[in-house]
């Protein structure tokens, strides 16, 4: 309390509660976060949303922005880049933590741009980061493995130099080794949907143009 005033209010609904969260919102109230199966209803066990309201937060018409940010779906977006050298042989990362390879990249930060995620991932995965092209695949995966649904993108780079190829050298942690491959090959090592990923992408680099694929299929 400062001034006879709540610093922080917080509300717990069920979510399938359409009601109660609509009555939040209104409120102001913005979604922070989810409990799975926390409450029982009539219904079974449920969901409980945890919402929470700031006394500095916006009131009136501002708020509502604030508020459907909180609650409006967001994806994870995965910023990765096809890396080749002279050979055309592919660049791919085998990791600590899977049995499959892929490009090297990696997760964008809330704030950070896609170019720049894969730039900053190369540098701490392998030390160095090609200069980035435009984007060559606009995928969407589906759901897997325990993961949502997600948008990655794939960028062009520039040719990698057998000197280059030399010097370059995995994290040791989440990277435990560089795996240079021709396409049949690299696909082979990669999650099927992963291998139509890369197949689209070297396709789209020959037309030079960005196709929009699901699963690694174009969709046209």
């Amino acid at each position: 309390m400062e001034g006879g005033e709540p610093r922080r209010q917080e509300e717990h609904v069920a979510a399938d509660d359409v009601a109660g969260r609509r009555a939040l919102h209104r409120r102001g109230f913005q979604l922070e976060g989810r409990l799975r199966q926390a409450r029982r209803t009539e219904h079974g066990w449920v969901d409980e949303l945890v919402y929470g309201r700031l006394a500095d937060d916006p009131v009136g018409p501002e708020a509502s922005t604030w508020v459907m940010n909180s609650i409006t779906p967001r994806k994870r977006l995965i910023a990765h880049a096809l890396v080749q050298d002279v050979a055309g042989l592919v660049l791919l990362c085998e990791t600590s933590f899977k049995g499959d390879w892929e490009f090297p990249g990696g997760l964008v930060e809330p704030g950070e741009s896609p170019r720049e995620a894969c730039t900053r991932e190369m540098v701490e995965e392998m030390g160095f980061a090609p200069a980035l092209g435009g984007v060559l695949v606009v995928d969407w995966l589906r759901p897997y493995k325990g993961w949502e649904d997600a948008v990655e993108l794939v960028f062009a780079t520039t040719v990698v130099s057998a000197e280059l190829k030399q010097s370059l050298a995995p994290d040791g942690s989440e990277i435990v080794a560089l795996h240079w491959l021709d396409p049949q090959q690299a696909g082979e090592r990669m999650t099927p949907f992963g291998a139509a990923r890369l197949h689209s992408a070297l396709a789209a680099a020959r037309e030079g143009a960005t196709w929009y694929t699901e699963a690694g299929i174009r969709q046209l």
